[in-house]
């Protein structure tokens, strides 16, 4: 009666499975395991950069140089908080390394207020983080991971910009990692 169980059951078995699968399809599991393993080792990655860019902006907030008005030259004291930065970049990339991201750049994006002509500010704002990637390279940091990149006032963090003190908040500068 063993027997006859085995062979009832492994045809309802095939054909369960064939049902599923249809004739021009098989499953991959292989290809499946790969995706929930690449999934999560994504979701691991991720949360690794979001807490990496989350420190980095409190970092970069924390280290605002300032620049003289309308130009890419800093005001006095910035030194010391540009090498913070190239600090805290070095520990973001043994961070990333842990946690296995290895293909990625630092962005720095130079922000303006409102003030001023739109296509000023661009150029202004990358001017601005042009001056920061220099500062960065020259403390350490390899040029070939970091790039720079004018935003003008497209992204403010207060709006509106209509106070001294709101306008000196969206001028700034932000330093997140991105993907290659």
């Amino acid at each position: 009666m063993g027997n006859a169980c085995a062979r009832w059951l492994l045809p309802v078995t095939l054909g369960a499975v064939l049902a599923v699968a249809g004739p021009a399809r098989a499953i991959d599991f292989g290809n499946l395991a790969n995706k929930a393993a690449n999934s999560a080792g994504n979701a691991a990655r991720d949360k690794a950069v979001a807490e990496v860019n989350k420190k980095l902006l409190a970092e970069g907030r924390k280290n605002q140089c300032s620049f003289k008005t309308d130009s890419d030259e800093f005001d006095k004291g910035c030194d010391a908080k540009l090498k913070n930065l190239a600090n805290t970049l070095v520990e973001v990339k043994k961070r990333l390394k842990v946690a296995g991201v290895t293909s990625y750049k630092f962005e720095v994006s130079g922000h303006t207020d409102s003030s001023g002509k739109a296509e000023h500010n661009k150029e202004l704002s990358g001017k601005r983080a042009a001056v920061i990637v220099r500062e960065l390279v020259a403390r350490g940091i390899a040029a070939n991971e970091i790039l720079s990149v004018g935003m003008g006032s497209d992204r403010p963090v207060v709006t509106p910009d209509n106070t001294p003190a709101k306008k000196a908040k969206n001028r700034r500068y932000e330093i997140q990692v991105k993907f290659s």
